[in-house]
């Protein structure tokens, strides 16, 4: 179909202004959304009765929000735009609806269904201009189980790191058990005091009792620190090498799948902290000690008789207590979490575009929705902090009252001639040991359910891919690749159902000099990350020389492909460090690459020179500057496929004029270089090609003398939008 064609199709096509309640029905039941049937009947009359003249998508909003749909967010787009993988949908072609679903074949090709639920054939003629109606739903998370961690990738690391020497598990054990044991010797102590001590005055059994007392203390001292070293050093070690797992998947996620919000993603990468000092050895002894509540209770009763039954009874009960204390906690530190992660989002913003703010007198704004965030997290941390305190003063009283009834309980039995007076202090002191460890436990299981929530967090980091499959076999090339070809591909961004690419077949050979055009969206930049191996399609194939890229080891591909992005980021550093980023370059070919694009003028208005201090993000340079640093670096990489987004977009005519003189100079006459841009002309005898892109489709690919022309042809034809052009310095037009 050709332009006027196209033109012609598009002024011809019908726009619809309702959609049937049956096909909006079927398209929630196909995703699985709850909903009542008559509401939404009585929402979809409503709103086409009072909404004659809104516009169909608008209408699909108002629909949902009137019948109570919650979680649901409609968008249209055109069919030759659709991403398939997205299905299913709606489709409105030859003044028709249609379901469209995906078959329950390997292929999955889409089936169209009219209102009868028959299958119906539409051809890509029919559909090309074709509407479609998609719902995006959000997923409705998991609620774990209490203290569930199943299938969390981050906790199964950090326990496989824990256990990679099982011995440190043995001394602890032996140890805390020791411990435990020696503290009923405290007890006995007291016991032997009251009964035998005490009636005689036996100063000699005293002596005796104090010097084994004194052994014990010593004995426990030492056990304690060691158990404290053993476990403090484990969690030291496991924490760097989990630490730098996550740091370094980070750096191989994929960049399409990476989250967009900064501040969620740092604060993911942060969340190892709270792990770690949930690991301090004073959290994790009072857990562990906190079995052997069941030793000391079976102590007391063989010493204290019916006085055990006192701990019995009150045990179960703080026990509940502290399981009603996490439910209450789970939900408020999983909401406070998520707005800390927003806050810290927003600040990350503010410094990024703190000129921005002020220059369109916007903190007013910023500024409030601080204030939002901030006092939300404040009344979640209240409800928190309120939540503990309750618990933390019942289990206190809980403990007292332990005491006061086992004294009651104790007087009755020493009436009796069952216990003595030594054996009532000695339950007294163990006692103390039952509801304490528990009274603490309480207290940390609070920290346990942030451990919980940072542990989430981690695990969706670890859940977003690879640039490459986990012990994937990766090829390693032989031979310089001489091509590079698209196949049938096809990109989406995650959950969005517009194709950014969709490329039948597309190669280049040695020596293709491109110019790679289109209006601002059109997929350009896309199409760079997506041959340079920083996207990966979402379907179709990639082929370096005759290896499918993804298949190849990313060092190999990083040697033979550069490339250079739109927006430049230079790092915290130096110049020179800035310059050499991979670090294996000589000084004499950096500064020559420094000399040749101007660099040097950098360096020479610094009395630091090369060590002229750069700060995160490159702040101090200017955009050009930033952008001949980025140039640079591709210049001494020196790759065999040169990738260029807009790389004269920040630069002057001057600077601009040097730049593809020696990019001229550098690229050998077989590589392949391929450049978007919106200035051709300044690339006058340098390109061989040009391929122009239209909504991530090329619609023109030809020799310049022939593709230029037309363009301007094209935009002279458009009054409404003329073509805005100036004189270079070769007295040649360019067009901006």
């Amino acid at each position: 179909m050709d332009d006027k064609t196209h033109d012609r199709a598009s002024k011809k096509r019908t726009k619809p202004t309702t959609l049937p309640t049956l096909f909006l029905q079927q398209l929630l039941i196909r995703h699985k959304v709850p909903f009542n049937a008559e509401k939404l009947e009585a929402a979809c009359q409503k709103i086409n009765n009072d909404h004659a003249k809104t516009a169909l998508i608008k209408k699909i909003q108002l629909i949902l929000s009137e019948a109570n749909i919650k979680g649901v967010r409609p968008a249209q787009l055109l069919w030759r735009r659709f991403d398939q993988r997205r299905l299913p949908a709606l489709v409105f072609c030859n003044k028709t609806w249609y379901a469209v679903t995906r078959a329950e074949t390997e292929a999955g090709e889409a089936v169209f269904l009219d209102a009868e639920n028959n299958k119906k054939e539409l051809t890509d003629e029919m559909l090309q201009d074709a509407l479609v109606v998609w719902l995006q739903v959000r997923q409705r998370a998991e609620k774990p189980a209490f203290l569930s961690l199943k299938g969390n990738i981050a906790a199964r690391i950090i326990w496989q790191e824990l256990l990679t020497d099982k011995a440190w598990l043995i001394n602890i054990a032996i140890a805390t058990v020791m411990i435990n044991a020696l503290a009923i010797g405290t007890s006995i102590f007291a016991m032997q005091v009251y009964d035998r001590v005490v009636p005689t005055l036996a100063y000699a059994t005293l002596t005796t009792l104090t010097a084994g007392m004194m052994i014990i203390v010593l004995i426990d001292w030492f056990l304690k620190t060691i158990r404290a070293k053993i476990l403090d050093s484990v969690s030291c070690a496991v924490d760097k090498r989990v630490s730098q797992k996550v740091f370094d998947h980070l750096l191989h996620i994929q960049l399409d799948l990476q989250p967009r919000s900064l501040g969620s993603l740092a604060a993911q990468v942060g969340s190892l902290d709270s792990v770690r000092q949930f690991f301090s050895s004073s959290i994790i002894f009072t857990l562990i000690d906190l079995p052997f509540a069941l030793m000391f209770i079976a102590f007391i009763m063989m010493i204290g008789d019916a006085v055990g039954w006192v701990y019995v009874l009150l045990l179960p009960v703080a026990l509940l207590l502290g399981i009603i204390t996490q439910i209450r906690l789970k939900k408020l530190l999983h909401n406070q979490m998520i707005r800390s992660n927003e806050r810290q989002g927003l600040l990350v913003d503010c410094i990024r575009g703190a000129e921005s703010i002020r220059a369109n007198n916007a903190t007013w704004r910023f500024s409030e929705e601080w204030r939002s965030i901030s006092s939300s997290i404040a009344r979640y941390n209240l409800q928190q902090k309120a939540v503990s305190g309750i618990s933390s003063v019942t289990t206190s009283s809980l403990s007292t009252i332990a005491y006061v009834s086992a004294v009651v309980v104790g007087v009755g039995q020493i009436e009796q001639g069952n216990i003595t007076m030594g054996a009532l202090i000695a339950c007294s002191i163990l006692g103390g040991r039952v509801i304490a460890p528990i009274s603490a436990s309480v207290q940390h299981l609070a920290q346990w359910q942030q451990v919980s929530e940072a542990l989430q967090m981690v695990n969706q980091l670890f859940q977003l891919d690879g640039e490459r499959r986990n012990k994937q076999d990766l090829l390693l090339l032989d031979d310089r690749p001489q091509t590079l070809e698209l196949s049938k591909v096809r990109f989406a961004y995650p959950d969005s159902p517009i194709k950014q690419v969709n490329i039948e077949k597309l190669s280049f050979k040695p020596g293709d000099r491109v110019l790679l055009m289109g209006k601002v969206g059109c997929g350009k930049s896309t199409l760079l990350k997506v041959l340079s191996g920083l996207y990966r399609p979402s379907e179709g194939r990639v082929r370096l020389g005759n290896a499918d890229l993804w298949e190849v080891d990313p060092q190999i591909v990083a040697t033979h492909l550069g490339y250079l992005p739109q927006t430049v980021h230079l790092f915290k550093g130096t110049l020179r460090s800035n310059l050499s980023l991979s670090g294996a370059v000589g000084d004499a070919r950096l500064l020559r690459i420094s000399r040749y694009l101007g660099i040097d003028t950098i360096a020479a208005n610094s009395p630091l020179g090369m060590d002229l201090e750069i700060s995160e993000g490159g702040e101090g340079l200017s955009g050009g500057q930033r952008q001949l640093v980025a140039m640079a670096r591709l210049l001494i990489a020196r790759p065999r496929i040169w990738l260029l987004d807009e790389p004269t977009a920040s630069l002057d005519k001057k600077s601009e004029k040097r730049l593809w003189q020696v990019l001229k100079k550098s690229v050998r006459p077989e590589d392949i270089v391929i450049v978007s841009t919106h200035r051709p002309m300044s690339a006058d005898n340098f390109a061989n090609r040009i391929i122009v892109m239209d909504q991530g489709e090329v619609s023109k690919d030809g020799k310049p003398e022939k593709v230029l022309p037309q363009l301007l042809s094209q935009n002279a034809k458009k009054p409404l939008k003329p073509v805005v052009t100036h004189l270079n310095q070769r007295g040649k037009v360019d067009v901006i």
